[in-house]
């Protein structure tokens, strides 16, 4: 019996996400700044790509 496969897909970007790039290849989506600091403890090279209101026409 073998094991079943998890598959993982790309979140769906709300108005309100805000995108933040980890690293030069990983892109993730977060709701709010919290997020930002648990994803900056981690990668500190991390840096938001589309801070609040840039991409509202």
């Amino acid at each position: 019996m073998s094991k079943e496969k998890t598959l993982f897909r790309p979140a769906q970007a709300d108005e309100d996400c805000i995108r933040v790039r980890l690293d030069r290849r990983t892109i993730v989506l977060i709701k709010n700044m919290k997020k930002f600091a648990y994803w900056k403890e981690r990668y500190p090279d991390a840096c938001i790509l589309d801070p609040a209101g840039t991409n509202k026409e």
